[in-house]
């Protein structure tokens, strides 16, 4: 079954295409942890057992928000992270197709800092729905970020 298409704007970009995105964008995500990393541990990733548990954390939280900066600042701009440049696709504002402005850091909020969470369990689990909602998500194929943000993903033109 084939999605829906807003009025007047391009095609919705296919699930293949966001994941591929996606993969792109998560290994922009390793290398900022591995930067954070080497940052706040230094010497000590190498011995991941002599570091503090509130040190990894601190490398967790200020990679996520490297990241939520990223992708709002990218998104905010021009509807187009790394990954969204190099598939063609990009994020637009459902109502009338425009680059996501302000939106983009709602998006990016919903989609990059529940990951700070992650020694809860709940950061992970909730990027996995997040992510995968746009499987099941009828006509748009949105994911939960873009729901927040009231935004779709398309192709660019």
């Amino acid at each position: 079954m084939t999605a829906a298409q807003p009025t007047g704007m391009a095609p919705l970009a296919t699930l293949g295409q966001r994941v591929l995105a996606r993969l792109v964008d998560t290994a922009v995500l390793v290398g900022l942890d591995l930067l954070m990393s080497a940052a706040v541990l230094g010497g000590a990733m190498s011995r991941p057992d002599d570091v503090s548990y509130g040190r990894q954390v601190l490398v967790g939280v200020l990679t996520f928000a490297l990241y939520f900066a990223y992708e709002g600042a990218m998104t905010a701009a021009r509807g187009q992270t790394l990954g969204k440049l190099m598939l063609r696709i990009r994020a637009a504002r459902l109502a009338d197709g425009a680059v996501p402005g302000q939106a983009g850091w709602t998006r990016a909020a919903v989609y990059a800092l529940p990951g700070a969470l992650a020694v809860l369990l709940v950061g992970p689990l909730f990027w996995l729905l997040n992510s995968l909602w746009c499987v099941w998500d009828r006509p748009y194929r949105q994911c939960l970020h873009d729901k927040a943000a009231r935004t779709v993903v398309v192709t660019a033109v």
